[in-house]
């Protein structure tokens, strides 16, 4: 029954959007030319079935290619903004596709992160923080849009088939979406868009530097280099942290998540249980991370009932959803199974699967920080033995056949 109701609403919702969307575009129409309401629906009045069923698919795939069409040109204004700003490439994400330069040569890694249609990251230039320019880098992507769509205004007016004139109109109300989704400060779903960026790094500089080194360490750690191997000035947190700013509160993240790589983990479980009094000020998807690796810390740290409060079934659909681009994610599992669950075969499974799909993810830093603190996890050696864990874990591993 309740699958039932889901698909009813589903079709009720599509149904509702699909009617909305026609008004607007005949809205559109009828403001930038000299049709009249009349004439549009009449020119549609006039269609057969047949034709009138291309209608609703004009309108429903003109929008869904649209978008798709839109998002890489709005990351491709922000890589070429970025580009004659002075930062150099380092990767452009569409969906979940990733183009990623690795010794020289371009190739694609699959990576997605929730609520983004893609991203485009760039190495800022080596410069003193007050001459990095930033502004042009964040508003690549609605200059892009702009352009679109005064593009696309005039094919308003050209006399053609009403489905042609349509598809145009469901184009332009896809882009002038994104336009203002990116363009107009705002948070969605509590993280900001382009133009709030914009607005805090005129009024922070801390804002600015936030940005600079969020985009230094991910160049980083995507051409392999670990955090706990970065330079240390990178990751000294200002004491003033206004934690409803994602720009911000990444300094302290990247703080203790160096911590957690250095295998201090008392330190990094203080830090993190820290951050994570104030997340109802952070923004969702950083606080999913803040309790992963919670769990993480609670669990090593030998704090069993505490770990298992953390992980509902929530965080464990989180946990499995990225598991397969996020090599973290393998980690955390690897220490629940052997901690918590004390099964210590599917840990070792774990960690065999990692091994054997290492090149497969985008973050290279991550994944062999990752793998070095899961071979610490499963031989049980102290932080300071880590030269040998390896091969501890590799012949732990062919003695158990996994």
């Amino acid at each position: 029954m309740e699958m039932l109701k889901g698909f009813i609403k589903g079709i009720l919702g599509g149904v509702a959007g699909l009617l909305i969307g026609f008004m607007i575009a005949a809205t559109f129409v009828v403001c930038l030319t000299d049709m009249t309401y009349s004439e549009f629906f009449a020119k549609f009045s006039s269609l057969n079935i047949s034709e009138g069923i291309m209608a609703f698919a004009v309108a429903i795939f003109g929008f869904v290619i649209s978008y798709i069409i839109l998002i890489p040109v709005h990351e491709a204004g922000h890589l070429v903004c970025g580009l004659l700003s002075g930062y150099r490439f380092v990767s452009f994400r569409v969906l979940n596709l990733t183009f990623i330069r690795i010794d020289g040569k371009l190739r694609i890694k699959r990576f997605s992160i929730a609520g983004t249609g893609g991203q485009c990251l760039l190495l800022p230039p080596d410069l003193p923080l007050e001459r990095i320019p930033a502004w042009w880098y964040l508003f690549g992507g609605v200059l892009a849009n702009l352009i679109c769509l005064f593009a696309a205004l005039p094919l308003l007016w050209i006399k053609g088939h009403p489905l042609l004139t349509e598809a145009v109109a469901m184009f332009i109300i896809a882009d002038l979406i994104i336009i203002v989704m990116n363009g107009i400060p705002m948070k969605i779903s509590g993280a900001g868009n382009d133009a709030y960026n914009m607005t805090k790094l005129k009024k922070n500089p801390l804002s600015k530097l936030a940005l600079l080194t969020t985009l230094r360490t991910n160049a980083l750690i995507q051409n392999g280099v670990r955090p706990k191997d970065m330079p240390g000035h990178l990751f000294v947190v200002p004491e003033d942290i206004d934690y409803s700013n994602q720009l911000e509160v990444s300094l302290p993240l990247l703080a203790a998540s160096r911590l957690v790589d250095e295998m201090r983990y008392p330190e990094a479980l203080e830090m993190f249980e820290e951050i994570y009094t104030h997340k109802d000020e952070i923004v969702g998807i950083y606080v999913k991370e803040i309790a992963c690796e919670l769990l993480f810390l609670r669990l090593v740290q030998g704090d069993i009932e505490g770990a298992k409060q953390l992980f509902d079934p929530e965080l464990r659909k989180y946990i499995e959803m990225y598991r397969k681009v996020m090599s973290s994610k393998e980690r955390i599992l690897c220490a629940v199974y052997l901690l918590m669950d004390n099964d210590r075969e599917k840990a070792l499974a774990t960690y065999e699967n990692l091994r054997r799909r290492e090149n497969d993810y985008l973050l290279q830093g991550e994944v062999k920080s990752d793998l070095a603190l899961m071979e610490a996890l499963l031989s049980g050696t102290a932080p300071d033995d880590t030269a040998t864990l390896s091969d501890t874990v590799a012949d732990t591993a062919t003695k158990t056949d996994i």
